[in-house]
């Protein structure tokens, strides 16, 4: 009788060994690659994540860092918004960031070129040029052409910008020659100055202007077409939190991340 019941719980023990053996293949073959976490809530992504983003993605951004959060709790997004240019500086520098999305690959060429990436950047999303005017449009300003009239004040984003080179490709397109009153160093700076009444005009990406469609309409020109900015974002190599940075990029580029991009106002990749 006690060899049986002994016999018995040997068994049962090598079937339970089995199942776990088992539980353990199904896990890995469904599992994400290394180091990338889901986006679900659970998956373990814990610790801040330093997100050094283009100043045109604050308002996306925002919304898909709460997303992301909600999603993996223990988990915290900081963003610095900014210049392109001035973050891929700072990335280059040595500032302590775990990724890195760019209004445009010029700017994210700057960090992989200095050996600053983990991989590739991806694409996830485009933005177009729009002139933000006061409400009502009390300039009438219709085209790039009007930019260009007596007394109209207009804002630009410096060349280095992304939406300062964007600029200077439509204007060059159209065949228009203006001074502008100030060159900003990022788009929203360049929208600030519309909304303090400090210029009559300024180009902006199309998603700007949308988030602060209380304060502005906008004005759609033919040239923008030719002046889309394409947006990258990478993982940087020396990120402090690699494993999370990884999780935010796989949660930019899925559907939920995408969705958000989408209602903002950009365009998909």
């Amino acid at each position: 009788m006690r060899r049986t019941v002994l016999t018995g719980l040997v068994v049962a023990a090598l079937g339970l060994a089995g199942l776990g053996g088992c539980s353990d293949d199904t896990s890995s073959n469904g599992a994400n690659p290394p180091g990338v976490a889901s986006s679900g809530a659970g998956a373990g992504v814990t610790g801040t994540i330093n997100v050094f983003a283009a100043a045109s993605l604050t308002e996306a951004f925002n919304k898909i860092g709460s997303a992301f959060e909600a999603a993996n709790p223990g988990s915290k997004v900081t963003f610095n918004y900014a210049g392109s240019s001035a973050l891929a500086t700072q990335i280059n520098q040595g500032a302590p960031a775990d990724v890195f999305a760019s209004a445009a690959p010029a700017n994210m060429k700057t960090v992989t070129d200095a050996g600053g990436a983990s991989g590739e950047p991806a694409t996830f999303g485009k933005n177009q040029l729009v002139i933000a005017v006061s409400p009502g449009n009390p300039k009438g300003i219709k085209s790039l052409a009007d930019l260009a009239r007596p007394g109209i004040k207009v804002a630009l984003c410096a060349e280095q910008v992304p939406c300062g080179a964007a600029a200077k490709t439509a204007l060059s397109t159209a065949n228009v020659k203006l001074t502008p009153v100030t060159l900003e160093q990022d788009v929203k700076a360049a929208l600030s100055k519309l909304t303090l009444g400090e210029v009559d005009a300024a180009l902006v990406y199309r998603t700007d202007a949308r988030s602060a469609a209380r304060d502005v309409d906008d004005v759609e020109f033919p040239e923008s077409a030719g002046a889309i900015n394409t947006y990258p974002i990478v993982v940087l190599k020396h990120a402090p939190n690699a494993a999370g940075a990884k999780a935010f990029v796989a949660y930019v580029l899925s559907d939920k991340g995408r969705s958000v991009l989408t209602d903002i106002g950009f365009q998909a990749p």
